[in-house]
């Protein structure tokens, strides 16, 4: 779909330079995105490449962009908001047809939003959402629910010390501050534990998702608080990272300290399957097909459903065992 550009895109354009040659998988320098072949042009702003499960999430978009034939502008943020903002006031300077990201944290989008709407490009939420009161500024969010993880989570928990008195001393990874996982995964859990005063977090502090960040974080939580029963991690990645810190303290991961995880990346079933993680919550990243329908039918002026929800489900020890060869990330 073709658009010309407005006196608001205008201002856009000294961005260009900046962004050229940052993590555009097409290679093309800043500029029109037409190609003269009729394809849909994406513009994709990812957050970065801090966990297994975002190298998925971009592999099962750059994929399923391929297979359905739409010409992806693809950029790596690096966890900057600042960097994401540039990057889609880029593309609309490139005046793609359809704008789609994963946003680092849930505030400030607004004016972005706004210029993106006002040249008439279609805005698409992926993975994580926003706290805009005007949703008119995007199409949809495709996404997991993440306070639901969080509760599943926790619902295991309190099943699993069921009838038990004893106090339960709980240490929480969070992840990146102010993202919408870390905030709704805090939240779910939090209110699914809270009938149960013997269950209690005693620690809380964010690993940004990061798996080096899980270890150091959890090598401090092991000096400071040496009576810890359960770790909540809101991603393996930093679960992961934990264990290698509990390791070296010479406690056994799974018995010692039960670990629950989200996300079921296969490093993570792996330690799972291997007694090292107790349950985890699916977090699904193929998001890739599911987005490209999604921008076809924005591009086509279609009224999108304004929640688009990802099937997933959950994982014990055993369960981990059945499904990890089959797994695909």
């Amino acid at each position: 779909m073709r658009r010309n550009l407005t006196a608001a895109v205008l201002t856009g354009v000294l961005a260009v330079t900046a962004l050229a040659g940052c993590g555009d998988s097409g290679g093309d320098d800043a500029g029109s995105s037409d190609n003269g072949d009729g394809k849909i042009t994406l513009g994709f702003s990812q957050v970065g490449a801090e966990s297994g499960w975002r190298t998925a999430n971009t592999k099962s978009i750059q994929e399923s962009a391929t297979a359905a034939g739409i010409d992806l502008k693809f950029f790596d943020a690096q966890g900057k908001q600042e960097n994401q903002i540039t990057a889609i006031r880029n593309f609309i300077t490139q005046k793609v047809d359809v704008i789609a990201f994963s946003p680092v944290v849930t505030s400030g989008w607004d004016p972005v939003l706004k210029e993106a709407k006002d040249a008439g490009i279609p805005v698409i939420l992926t993975d994580r959402a926003v706290d805009s009161t005007d949703t008119s500024l995007y199409q949809t969010f495709i996404g997991s629910d993440f306070v639901e993880e969080g509760k599943k989570a926790g619902d295991w928990l309190v099943k699993e010390y069921e009838g038990k008195t004893d106090p339960v001393n709980v240490v929480e990874l969070q992840g990146t501050t102010g993202s919408a996982p870390a905030i709704d995964r805090q939240k779910g859990f939090a209110d699914a534990i809270a009938a149960n005063p013997n269950i209690k977090i005693v620690k809380s502090q964010t690993g940004d998702f990061k798996r080096a960040d899980g270890k150091t974080v959890m090598e401090q939580f092991l000096q400071s608080t040496p009576d810890i029963d359960v770790l909540y991690a809101h991603n393996d990645d930093m679960g992961l990272g934990a264990i290698e810190a509990i390791e070296a303290a010479g406690k056994v991961p799974g018995k010692d300290i039960k670990i629950i995880t989200v996300d079921a990346v296969k490093d993570g079933m792996t330690a799972l399957a291997a007694g090292k993680i107790n349950f985890i919550v699916e977090c699904s990243p193929l998001l890739g097909p599911q987005l490209m329908e999604l921008a076809k039918k924005a591009d086509a002026g279609e009224t999108l459903e304004k929640r688009v929800l990802t099937v997933e489900t959950t994982f014990t020890q055993e369960q981990a065992k059945t499904e990890l060869p089959n797994r695909k990330y």
